[in-house]
């Protein structure tokens, strides 16, 4: 095995130290051993297959112009992002929510790298799996014409 040193702040070694009683872990190393495992696992989850993915996440814009850079890095997937939404919940911190489709393995490096950023806590991401089917039909009165729809599958 190999040693690491971590820093973590006061709160979350009392959350780690709680999952650590709640999991029965005998010592911190074993319960991030096993948190860091569930992490990097994604279960029946493909790399290539296409869904639809939710990021959630907390944001101080004033920190490392993540105000700028985290917008920016958003426009630089244009072609991927659906919507994103910023909420100020104070006056150094807000919830941001940003929809994106592509891979999963895509859409996951992304939002990997953004929890990693200074500045951004409580990171989520949440990864909807979906096909993409072309049809033809008619819109209100006009002829009918091909275009792509996203249906949601079951499971990846």
């Amino acid at each position: 095995m190999q040693r690491i040193t971590m820093t973590m702040d006061a709160a979350l070694v009392e959350q780690l130290d709680a999952y650590m009683r709640a999991s029965g872990a005998t010592n911190r190393s074993e319960a991030l051993r096993d948190l860091v495992r569930r992490g990097l696992s994604t279960p029946g989850q493909q790399r290539e297959a296409d869904c639809v993915a939710v990021i959630s996440y907390t944001l101080d814009p004033t920190l490392r112009d993540l105000g700028r850079r985290v917008p920016q890095s958003r426009h630089d997937r244009h072609d991927r992002a659906i919507a994103a939404m910023s909420v100020p919940l104070d006056h150094a911190e807000a919830v941001e929510v940003a929809i994106l489709r592509g891979t999963v393995g895509d859409v996951s490096d992304y939002a990997n790298g953004l929890f990693l950023e200074r500045g951004i806590r409580h990171g989520q991401l949440s990864l909807i799996p979906v096909t993409t089917v072309v049809e033809t039909h008619v819109h209100g009165a006009h002829e009918a014409q091909s275009h792509a729809h996203l249906r949601v599958q079951e499971s990846f």
